[in-house]
């Protein structure tokens, strides 16, 4: 690895003490995928500069580096079923509970991880054992066993926290870990150093079961986090139990398959926030192939199952196609690992991705602009677009903040004055031939901007109108579509949230061309979509600022005496 990790200490800790769960490897030492490690190395990397506190100094001001020895405080891995989550997090929980899941401080090279040390009577790192040593090279981070683990096993059911209390409980029976970890009834004890520690123990908590939130947790997994909503409270289950760890310096994992973005659930929470202490691992495959096409499904299975080799993706590929005829949605997203909302959405989100293709502009560049505003509710947001076609957004301020405003970052409203200093600096900096804009709530900015930089450059375009908008819709997305088309666009994130959440409301019957006409809205009101229409007005505006001649060369001119 090129950055500081306890990564490959764990997988070698793992190896000795964790064994394979089930089927024909029963029993044998648990040896981790290419995917399965480099999720470990990542959720254990430690900071560059952490300094260690060894126990016998801590104090309440000086305390020893728990969560914040790590760049990650939690993590999120995202992967179609049977892939081997269930396994791995039974792994980790059990590095948790006794292994060396606390960082140690900086090695100098040559000191070796001892399991004596920390209360394992198996007998690594002696001279003896099998299995060599663990010898730590210079600047390495060391490792060392958390005094006092408390963690909870979650899912919606109870059902569903067997998908890792079962492998636990196999890994626990089969090999030295019976010695530190005592399966009882509903429990697992955790034996301390010294063989006691009644209070160290590992807990399950689903929705029926959550007598113990609130209690200051050590680690937590989220199992299928992709199936918390706020219906079945689960959400506040999840949140709850960060906050429990946050407290004591606890971590969080979270595991799931592709979620439905109807539904709004903490692993879509946890995918769209831009924490930068949260480790994402979530394998898509290429946008441009279809799950529709067996071929190419083929395709997609190979590339979302790489590195869990048990898989016999012959059996996948026939669940996959047995589900596609009652519900293609739900079969993308649990085989082919795809966020798919289902029926009724309006962009197909591969095609879209087959766009993205970022490029830097100078100074000065035509560009169209397109707006689409709200006041406390709804987003607001500002898309760019070239008149070659290439679509982005624009960044303003010192702190080259996105033109896309939330509500809720700004103390529940869109700030005007933030919108009026991007729009001016937008002008600053491009040549902005034309704008369209989307006048409601924002009349008199709009007025004022038209009065500053023409009343033929800032025009308002509302998006109520049916017929045009439905057009300009059509005129958009086909230019997505058609793979000859010189659209391209800039692949940003929120952007894409919202293109994918635009889903279509069918309104009449066009008098001319006999075609449905549309408009967008959207499943539920968390699922904005305000920087698509941005995104549409944007384009609208180039095609119009072309067929109205600007890019014909401005002529030069001459003053004659």
């Amino acid at each position: 690895m090129d950055f500081p990790t306890m990564g490959d200490l764990a997988d070698k800790w793992l190896e000795v003490h964790a064994r394979v769960p089930n089927g024909f490897m029963k029993g044998r030492p648990f040896t981790q995928s290419d995917w399965q490690f480099w999720c470990t190395a990542n959720f254990y990397r430690v900071r560059v500069g952490a300094e260690f506190v060894h126990p016998d100094d801590a104090t309440d001001e000086n305390p020893v580096l728990l969560n914040q020895a790590f760049v990650y405080r939690r993590a999120q891995v995202v992967a179609p079923q049977k892939t081997g989550k269930g396994p791995w997090t039974a792994a980790i929980v059990a590095l948790e509970a006794v292994g060396p899941s606390v960082f140690a401080g900086w090695a100098e090279g040559g000191e070796v991880y001892r399991c004596s040390d920390f209360g394992c009577p198996c007998g690594w790192g002696e001279k003896s054992h099998r299995v060599p040593a663990f010898v730590y090279q210079d600047g390495e981070p060391m490792g060392m066993r958390h005094p006092s683990p408390l963690i909870q096993l979650t899912a919606n059911s109870e059902e569903q926290v067997k998908n890792v209390y079962r492998p636990l409980s196999a890994m626990i029976r089969q090999g030295p870990l019976s010695e530190l970890l005592l399966i009882r009834e509903g429990f697992i004890r955790i034996v301390g150093e010294s063989g006691d520690d009644e209070a160290d123990r590992i807990d399950v908590v689903s929705s029926s079961a959550r007598s113990r939130l609130g209690n200051p947790i050590s680690f937590a997994v989220q199992d299928e986090s992709g199936t918390y909503t706020t219906t079945n409270k689960m959400v506040e289950v999840a949140e709850t139990q960060r906050r429990s760890a946050a407290g004591m310096g606890g971590r969080s994992l979270e595991t799931t398959n592709a979620w439905n973005p109807v539904e709004n659930s903490t692993a879509q929470r946890t995918f769209e926030a831009k924490s930068d202490d949260v480790f994402k691992f979530f394998r898509q495959p290429p946008a441009h192939l279809s799950y529709k096409n067996k071929r190419e499904r083929r395709q997609i299975h190979e590339h979302v199952y790489k590195g869990s080799p048990w898989v016999d993706l012959n059996s996948i590929e026939a669940e996959a196609a047995e589900l596609m005829q009652s519900d293609a949605a739900q079969a993308e997203r649990f085989f082919g690992n795809r966020l798919v909302a289902g029926d009724g959405q309006w962009m197909d989100m591969p095609k879209w991705a087959t766009k993205a293709a970022k490029r830097d502009l100078p100074f000065g560049a035509k560009v169209c602009l397109g707006f689409d505003g709200s006041d406390n509710d709804d987003f607001t947001g500002i898309r760019l677009e070239t008149l070659d076609y290439y679509q982005f957004t624009p960044t303003y301020g010192a702190a080259n903040r996105r033109t896309l405003w939330e509500p809720k970052a700004w103390g529940g409203r869109i700030p005007k004055d933030e919108v009026r200093a991007a729009v001016e600096e937008i002008c600053a900096k491009y040549n902005v031939v034309r704008a369209y804009l989307d006048p409601q709530f924002w009349e008199t900015e709009i007025d004022e901007w038209a009065s500053k930089y023409g009343d033929k450059v800032f025009v308002k375009w509302p998006t109520n109108r049916i017929t045009s908008m439905w057009a300009s819709l059509e005129r958009f997305q086909g230019d997505v579509y058609d793979k000859d088309a010189r659209f391209r666009h800039d692949d940003d994130d929120q952007v894409k949230i919202h293109v994918a959440n635009a889903v279509i409301r069918a309104r009449g019957l066009d008098p001319a061309t006999e075609k449905r006409r549309y408009f967008l809205g959207k499943l539920t009101d968390h699922q904005k979509f305000d920087y698509a229409m941005s995104s549409v007005l944007a384009h609208e505006a180039v095609c119009d600022a072309i067929a109205g001649g600007a890019l014909e060369e401005e002529p030069d001119e001459y003053v004659y005496f």
